[in-house]
């Protein structure tokens, strides 16, 4: 019997001991702080808090350094002895100024930023909720380092330092969003990401193919959505967000909702989001150039040209957008994390603007072009688990599905026939990355990744009169396949306790297969069949001389290599020329070299800076072409240029990006961001041109006032001139996009907005965001926008957490 009893309550005090609880607090408002990063160094163990401000530390039991850490805090070391002697609680304190950070892009793991020499700019949920974007494009260019393009306002094409699209990278919860259509044209795919359904978004500067692979060159931005949350004790876990909000300047009204529901092993969570947007308004003091006098209509079976009662309303741009998201997560012990999640964003039609103000003659060149609904699904399935081993400590499986489909219609004016075409891409990706660590603080981080994208493309055209239809070229060949196949490793390893040496290598293997159809098009050749290799690799070196500095160096290199988009594609990249396909195409590779900055002085300022050299190398760029000896064909009616995406030039980049954060008595602060980037890419007779991706300088400045309860910020944005002179080739003929100078030649004139927003927590439950952009009313447009940005608007938003 006395063994009974002393069995049932060893039992029982294990079950304590398995289930011990820790609870963080703020040390001035007693508020639980959710998100703090609770981990063991010399162990790999690691956890986060709930928004209860509670985690489970059973893993941590006997460690001698338990490191507490969340950002605007200090961090503090605790065993687990002292933690016992707290009774778990925890209080932290708010700290001035830090350069701690925990990221995990850079590896796919997380690592403290002060460990790698990567520039990184991180957006966390606080952020993200004051900031309050209205796209996830919206969001990256809020970070201050990034330039937003936008051609519609269905769109945002981010540039980072001279490079954009098929050159920078988009990366959701760990899975490679970019696939084998993504263009050198501006693209739209980043806002089919959730702003509301975001906890976090991390932008790695320069190269990242070692992690990542092809199109990593720019720079890699990295989303990671909510993620369920287990509970930590006997009681289920509920949590609600409810969210809406409006926008004047194109009449915005949006709503979102977010549950949580975790329990003991099991947790879901599940976020929609519904936005409506109408015309978008553009200031009243700019560029006359940019108002819209006249637009297409069709009435009584004419296509007829409309006076625009209000010249700088943008008919036309408005639409709608849809996202849903669900995750499950399993956790049985602490050693296994099984993840599901699905993602499902779809828009309305909506209108290609830059094509519709584009004028021939006394008119307009086209009636109609839109783009149809652009939908995105993604299903993945992740499988962590924690061991200790020879081979690994921790391994992170991820598999997915992602399904993309998008179409683009177009009809000439005064014609009848619209031609409609579309693409649907099937994208599988397997990502299996290990983390291994020895004594002393080495790591290393492993993986292999594999990827098979197929796409299927059609073409029709439509007699808007008989409704008959016939085929036409399609804009890709059709049952396409793009594969990747890669394996890298990547060692931290800690020469003393201030300095870090980084370096990775990665191989790569790119196989392309695609029919060329010569149906349409008298193409001297069938097929396009691509089978290469690509070797990157990286080396970075970070010193820390004390807790206040940080200095590093590194030099990487990456690539792009050809996809099923520049090798196969058909299409009118401007008036007068069409882009035909090249099956000889290489890929592309960039070196780069960059040296960073940062300090502390006096627990209140903080400054950094970077700077970096990326050199381009067989670029693949457009250029003239000829087709069986002929440099015209007959495309869509028209006699035009021939052009071919080719391995012709060579570009290169350099810049600064730099920033200070002043924290002052009062609760008051003073922060800025500021980027310089120029660029030249070698054009056909040995000649430069101006980067077309390359922004002219630009930056923010924060004025903001916090208390408890109360955040203001009032801020500045700004962006320099780009004159003729300094414009790509590229775009001097795009006069319908630009504003025009004392000699009619197009340029790209400076700006500045002035904005302020306020949020005020009115109680745990309810917070409400409210702001003025634009104050001033100006008529501007982002370099290389086809759309002008919004005027004055007025922005409020209502959230309630429960």
């Amino acid at each position: 019997m006395r063994k009974f009893l002393f069995t049932f309550i060893l039992l029982g005090y294990l079950s304590v001991l398995n289930a011990q609880v820790v609870q963080v607090t703020d040390k001035n408002s007693a508020q639980p702080l959710e998100l703090v990063t609770i981990f063991s160094q010399s162990h790999l163990v690691n956890t986060v808090t709930n928004s209860k401000g509670t985690a489970n530390l059973s893993e941590f039991r006997g460690l001698d350094e338990i490191i507490f850490r969340l950002v605007g805090y200090e961090t503090t070391i605790f065993s687990y002895s002292e933690l016992e002697q707290l009774n778990f609680k925890v209080s932290m304190e708010q700290s001035e100024l830090s350069l701690d950070e925990v990221v995990i892009s850079v590896t796919r793991w997380k690592q403290g930023k002060r460990e790698t020499s990567a520039k990184i700019a991180t957006l966390r949920p606080k952020d993200i909720a004051f900031l309050n974007p209205q796209t996830a494009a919206d969001l990256v260019g809020m970070t201050g380092d990034v330039y937003i393009q936008k051609s519609q306002m269905g769109g945002g094409s981010p540039m980072i330092r001279g490079f954009a699209t098929n050159r920078v990278l988009i990366a959701v919860d760990g899975v490679r969003m970019n696939n084998a259509i993504f263009r050198s044209g501006n693209i739209q795919n980043i806002i089919s990401l959730d702003p509301f359904a975001t906890d976090r978004s991390e932008v790695i500067f320069g190269p990242g193919s070692v992690i990542y692979g092809s199109d990593a060159i720019g720079g890699v931005m990295g989303f990671y959505t909510l993620h369920p949350e287990l509970s930590n004790d006997d009681q289920s876990l509920v949590k609600v967000n409810a969210v809406t909000r409006y926008a004047s300047a194109n009449t915005e009204k949006t709503g979102h909702v977010d549950v949580n529901l975790g329990f003991d092993k099991w947790a879901s969570v599940t976020s929609f989001s519904f936005s409506d947007y109408d015309d978008l308004k553009m200031g009243s003091h700019g560029p006359d150039d940019y108002l819209r006098h006249q637009y297409v209509d069709r009435l009584n079976g004419q296509d007829v040209i409309v006076e625009n009662e209000d010249a700088k309303l943008q008919v036309p741009t408005g639409y709608d957008q849809m996202s849903l998201m669900q995750k499950l997560r399993y956790s049985p012990n602490d050693n296994w994390d099984v993840n599901y999640g699905f993602h499902y964003s779809t828009t309305s039609d909506y209108d290609r603007y830059d094509r519709l103000t584009q004028p021939k003659g006394d008119g307009f060149k086209s009636a109609e072009w839109y783009y149809g609904p652009q939908v995105w699904m993604m299903n993945t399935v992740s499988l962590q688990h924690k061991a200790s081993n020879q081979l690994f400590d921790h391994v992170n499986i991820i598999a997915a599905h992602q399904l993309f489909e998008e179409s683009r219609h177009d009809r000439k004016f005064g014609k009848e026939d619209l031609r409609h075409r579309y693409e649907k891409v099937n994208a599988l990706s397997l990502n299996v990355d290990f983390e291994r660590q020895w004594k002393g603080g080495t790591r290393m981080f492993y993986g292999v990744e594999l990827i098979s994208n197929k796409i299927n493309s059609t073409g029709e055209k439509e007699n808007i009169n008989s409704g008959e239809t016939e085929e036409t070229a399609s804009r890709y060949p059709d049952d396409s396949r793009w594969h990747s196949i890669a394996a890298y490793a990547n060692v931290l390893h800690k020469i003393n306790p201030k300095m870090n040496l980084q370096g990775g290598l990665r191989y790569n293997q790119i196989i392309l297969k695609a029919d060329i159809d010569d149906q349409f098009y008298p193409f001297p050749f069938e097929d396009a069949d691509i089978n290469t290799g690509a070797l990157t690799g990286s080396l970075g070196l970070v010193f820390n001389p004390c807790e206040s500095w940080q200095l590093s160096t590194s030099a990487s290199t990456g690539f792009r290599a050809p996809n099923i988009d520049d090798v196969g594609k058909v299409f009118d990249s401007e008036p007068g020329a069409v882009v035909v396909p090249n099956p000889d195409l290489e890929p592309e590779y960039a070196i780069n070299w960059e040296m960073g900055a940062a300090f502390i002085v006096a627990k209140r300022l903080k400054l950094d800076a970077a700077v970096y050299y990326t050199y381009l190398t067989n670029a693949m760029v457009r250029r003239d072409f000829s087709l069986n000896g002929d440099d015209t064909i007959e495309y869509d009616g028209e006699t035009s240029r021939v052009q071919a995406m080719q391995n012709a030039a060579h570009a290169y980049v350099y810049g600064i990006q730099c920033g200070m954060e002043l924290k002052l008595p009062a609760g008051f602060a003073v922060s800025s961001r500021f980027n310089y980037q120029k660029g030249e890419e070698e054009q056909d007779d040995g000649s430069y041109s101006p980067l077309r991706h390359a922004a002219p300088w630009f930056g923010t400045t924060h004025l903001s006032y916090t208390t408890k309860r109360l955040k203001i910020d009032l801020n500045s944005q700004y962006n320099g001139k780009m004159s003729y002179a300094n414009m790509p080739v590229s775009e001097h003929g795009k006069s319908y996009m630009y504003a025009l100078d004392e000699n009619d030649n197009v340029y790209s004139p400076a700006w500045q907005t002035l904005n302020i927003k306020a949020q005020y927590k009115v109680n745990t439950m309810l917070l409400i965001t409210a702001g003025v952009d634009n104050i001033t009313d100006e008529r501007y447009k982002p370099y290389s926008s086809g759309i002008a940005a919004p005027g004055r608007n007025f922005i409020a938003s209502l959230r309630v957490t429960l």
